[in-house]
């Protein structure tokens, strides 16, 4: 009745010990948190209500916000998917490790049927059983024969009482192993959302690339007509109409490059979300950036919060411990062990039918188990733990190394995606005023078609340029959030700016 009852899964530090599904980060727990820095950093924002739909549902067009798309990627993931199996299995491993703080019991059940044949005389009893004799008949030639059936249940009963640290070794190891598990689907969310932001900013990218394109096609288109509306006036020549229509030219298979890629990026998209790449789905638009400002928190802030926020150094630290656990484990065999185990037994003996108790039997054992000698093993293993919890030591120093690395590049990434965006934009602005000039005086008759043509392309390379600067902006600040830990599943970089924007 116990082994049919279906238990919860463990608890650790007053939380699940698992996480709730594959695309829910694990509540970490106080107890686990890295400790904070000096300047204690904002609290974890909360997880919005995530949009759960299917991929096989998706037979209309649906209409995604950034949200939507995290949410669909994180659900179908195969990453997230994975490490919520593996975090589940951890712990359930977890425990059937605190099984070894209860007692074990095991009911048996043993039927025997026993019979003898003699010459002469019937069998009086059967040896070592202090059994009554059974059932007697007579055969050919003064020969008899019994037989008996014998129903034996029994309970056993076993305990470790005292092993000098090795099962509390093993819970805790078992312990801290969950906890790194968890860490990691922690952070394997954060990567699929970092992924799937790359790749949605590179949609959005190349649809305002297309978009662009598409203005400098029909600015293309008019400089074309209006070349051969003077040559039919008789103010221009076939040069000047050719160029127009080479530019023409150019400027469309520009576009249909660009419409290429897009068709490419839309699949990655939809790769991200886990869906088919031949999904129907629309992405509304989405500014590229609100208010383009710098970090308003100096690096070592950022830094300070990364280690106290990251997933993966704290996955690191619980590795550890479970390393350390490991040591108190290998010490633990050398050292004496007290059990205590129990038995008892009610014999039934059927006969025609009907049972009688025959005889009971129980024990009740207190053991001692003093390991001497076992080639080195024992020592072995203890040096052996010892030397595996330092690697584990100094996967946490280079982890934390790591992560300071990350943080001051992408800080300095998106300090510099500012400088590009107030660069493109004086470029931009520049370039439409040369375009707008070279063809004012190209309509008074005053200027040349190539100085309208080197305009326009130098305003179709300043619109692009302006469009990546933008994107990139917020592809560095979705990178500095994932690295600071303060990416949140809805898109949005739980990250301080600036509270005067420096553009838009």
């Amino acid at each position: 009745m116990l082994a049919a009852c279906a238990p919860p899964t463990p608890r650790i530090d007053g939380v699940t010990g698992a996480p709730a599904g594959p695309a829910t980060p694990w509540p970490v727990p106080q107890a686990v948190r890295t400790p904070s820095p000096p300047a204690a950093p904002p609290a974890a924002p909360a997880v919005t209500a995530a949009l759960r739909r299917d991929s096989a549902a998706v037979g209309g067009e649906l209409q995604l916000s950034m949200a939507d798309v995290l949410d669909l990627a994180l659900h179908n993931n195969p990453a997230t998917r994975q490490s919520w199996a593996t975090a589940r299995t951890a712990a359930d491993q977890y425990g059937s490790a605190r099984g070894a703080l209860f007692p074990s019991i095991n009911a048996n059940v043993n039927a025997a049927r026993t019979g003898a044949i003699g010459n002469g005389s019937a069998i009086t009893g059967l040896t070592g059983t202090g059994l009554d004799t059974g059932q007697t008949r007579g055969l050919t030639g003064g020969t008899t024969s019994t037989s008996r059936f014998l129903f034996t249940p029994s309970l056993s009963l076993n305990y470790l009482l005292l092993d000098v640290g090795g099962r509390a070794g093993t819970i805790e190891a078992a312990r801290q192993r969950a906890i790194s598990f968890d860490l990691t689907h922690n952070m394997t969310i954060e990567d699929v959302a970092l992924e799937t932001e790359s790749a949605l900013f590179s949609f959005l990218a190349t649809r305002a690339l297309r978009d662009a394109q598409l203005i400098a096609v029909e600015e293309a288109q008019a400089d074309t007509a209006a070349s051969e509306a003077r040559m039919r006036a008789g103010v221009a020549n076939l040069e000047e109409v050719l160029q127009t229509r080479t530019a023409l030219a150019q400027a469309r298979l520009q576009l249909a490059t660009i419409q290429g890629n897009l068709v490419a990026s839309r699949g990655n998209l939809a790769s991200a979300m886990g869906l088919p790449a031949n999904a129907r789905f629309e992405i509304p638009a989405i500014a590229a950036c609100d208010s383009v400002a710098r970090v308003s928190a100096s690096v070592d802030t950022i830094i300070n919060r990364a280690i106290t926020q990251r997933p993966d150094l704290a996955e690191a630290r619980a590795d550890a411990e479970a390393l350390a656990a490991e040591i108190r484990i290998a010490r633990s065999a050398g050292f004496p062990a007290l059990t205590l185990s129990s038995s008892a037994s009610v014999p039934q003996q059927l006969q025609g039918g009907i049972g009688s108790t025959t005889a009971r039997s129980y024990s009740l054992v207190l053991g001692l188990q003093i390991p001497i000698f076992n080639g080195f093993s024992r020592q072995y293993d203890v040096r052996a733990a010892r030397d595996a919890y330092q690697a584990g030591l100094a996967r946490v120093q280079s982890t934390a190394q790591l992560i300071t690395v990350q943080v001051f590049a992408s800080y300095a990434t998106l300090q510099a995606s500012v400088d590009r965006v107030n660069a493109a934009d004086d470029l931009l602005r520049s370039a439409q005023q040369a375009s707008d000039v070279a063809l004012g005086r190209y309509r008074e008759g005053v200027g040349t078609i190539v100085d309208v043509l080197l305009a326009r392309s130098a305003l179709a390379s300043a619109r692009a340029s302006d469009i990546q600067a933008q994107w990139e902006w917020r592809t560095a600040l979705a990178q500095l959030a994932h690295d600071a830990g303060a990416l949140e599943l809805n898109g949005r970089a739980d990250i301080p700016l600036g509270a005067t924007p420096i553009r838009r």
